[in-house]
């Protein structure tokens, strides 16, 4: 079956921060995309901050898929840092076996978000030789230069397009510059690419003596190793804009001569209740935490229902919210599924027909608009709705049509894809603790079924009540009653 998604590739246009605008994007070669993305410092959990980048570029990569495209989604994992070797030191614990915890526990946690494996996932110390010859390459280049310290240093005012990503003009910036000049630095912009050894860290032997890399090397080394000195698409959280980007495009488009990625996107920043999140000031979310209190797919379609490079406003009711919208979407599909009598079952042929009807073409042009999911969220609901009229009109072969629609349309965004009495019936937070499990649960709607037959409406509406403080909604429909988490 034909699709309109081969002619859709074309039409997909993607902001680009380095240019401030948005384009038509145009893969180096044809049917392929080399994806690389910041990935995460392994000292810690992930943040809610980091649940954005995961799942906005896993949204993003399952689009340009879906569109037809080949995808080679790099995201990388920085294992050596200052912060993890103080977490080490602190915790009394070997470097590697901090950094692979909570390796593990990242790959929990994008799992639980619905988020896909990167194709790769490079770690810096398996790239040591890249960086030290990408290093060496500016030495030569005269884009570096090795200070008495021990420590090289990338030469800012060697670079013409230094600042061409963040806008920022170099001479404007030492200008008003309050960076005092380390010893061994020429400019209090410089930065360093090769650490000097230090007692009792991690080191590796280099031509300029004992030692390890700076953070900005190890994304320029792994992604071009891994890519290609020019690859189609860079991306990261919107606070990675400067320094790091910055730094990334002045070492690498120096060292390889040419332009290092053709477009750059980045997720905008959570705020917590209108402040940026920051562990100084107790607004600090892991993914974790917000798991423990939401759905994964709540949070996951939280996340999604704000276009990329926005920022969101994080907090308790937006969660609640987000949980409420998403329940109804299911709602509409659980609906039309009982006036059917069966669940709906999602194939290739059914997503095509999806693609190929009016509303389908209005989620592609949503897509194709720099991965605007907000807009085909509203899609989503524009069919729920029209599943529910079709409901009130007992029109069964029309709601059935739309819900097939609903589910197919949403596949492409990892939501909707659960059976939808696991979704509405599962366990949130503190409800785990209330006593009441689905055994119980459905116990109480046999006996308020018998009550009312047995005209005792005072004990059915007394179980209603019952259920309804403890989250538990009921829904009674000519096919018997349905419950779900409030």
């Amino acid at each position: 079956m034909t699709t309109p998604l081969a002619d859709a590739m074309s039409q997909l246009a993607i902001y680009d921060s380095l240019t401030g605008s948005k384009r038509q994007f145009v893969p180096l070669k044809a049917g392929q995309v080399g994806m690389y993305v910041c990935g995460m410092t392994v000292y810690d959990y992930c943040h809610i901050g980091h649940a954005r980048v995961m799942v906005g570029f896993d949204m993003a990569v399952r689009w340009l898929a879906r569109l037809g495209y080949n995808v080679n989604y790099v995201r990388n994992i920085t294992d050596i840092d200052d912060k993890i070797i103080a977490r080490a030191a602190e915790n009394g614990e070997e470097i590697g076996t901090l950094t692979q915890r909570f390796i593990e526990a990242m790959h929990e946690d994008a799992t639980a978000l619905g988020c896909e494996m990167p194709n790769a996932e490079p770690r810096a110390t398996d790239h040591i030789d890249d960086m030290q010859d990408m290093i060496e390459t500016l030495v030569t280049g005269n884009y570096a230069y090795a200070g008495d310290n021990g420590d090289v240093y990338y030469a800012v005012d060697s670079f013409d397009g230094y600042g061409k990503l963040s806008k920022r003009n170099l001479d404007d910036m030492q200008a008003g510059s309050r960076v005092e000049v380390e010893n061994d630095k020429r400019n209090p912009f410089d930065f360093v690419l090769w650490k000097a050894a230090k007692p009792d860290e991690p080191q590796w032997a280099s031509p300029w003596g004992q030692g390890r890399p700076g953070w900005h090397i190890e994304c320029s080394a792994m992604s071009t190793k891994c890519l290609g000195s020019t690859f189609d698409i860079h991306g990261g959280g919107h606070d990675l804009q400067f320094p790091h980007h910055e730094n990334e495009i002045a070492q690498s488009e120096a060292a390889t001569g040419c332009e290092y990625a053709r477009n750059w996107m980045h997720v905008g920043f959570i705020n917590v209740d209108g402040e940026k999140m920051s562990k100084s000031l107790g607004n600090f979310f892991t993914i974790r935490d917000v798991m423990a209190k939401y759905l994964p797919e709540t949070v996951r379609f939280f996340l999604l229902s704000s276009h990329y490079r926005s920022q969101v406003n994080f907090s308790d009711s937006a969660l609640d919210e987000a949980h409420n919208s998403l329940s109804r979407l299911y709602n509409a599909l659980k609906l039309a599924e009982q006036q059917k009598g069966q669940s709906i079952i999602i194939n290739e042929d059914l997503v095509a027909e999806a693609y190929n009807s009016a509303v389908g073409q209005d989620f592609i042009k949503a897509m194709n608009d720099d991965f605007n999911s907000s807009t085909a969220i509203s899609v989503l609901f524009g069919l729920a709705r029209d599943i529910n009229k079709a409901i009130k009109a007992e029109d069964v072969d029309t709601a059935w049509q739309l819900a097939q629609q609903l589910k197919a349309l949403a596949q492409v965004l990892n939501i909707l894809q659960q059976p939808v009495q696991q979704f509405l019936q599962a366990v949130i937070g503190d409800q785990a603790e209330d006593g009441l499990t689905d055994a119980v649960i459905d116990n109480l709607i046999i006996e308020r079924a018998e009550s009312k037959a047995n005209k005792n409406f005072a004990r059915a509406d007394e179980i209603r009540e019952q259920l309804k403080e403890a989250g538990i909604e009921l829904e009674d429909s000519r096919a018997g009653t349905t419950w779900r988490r409030a």
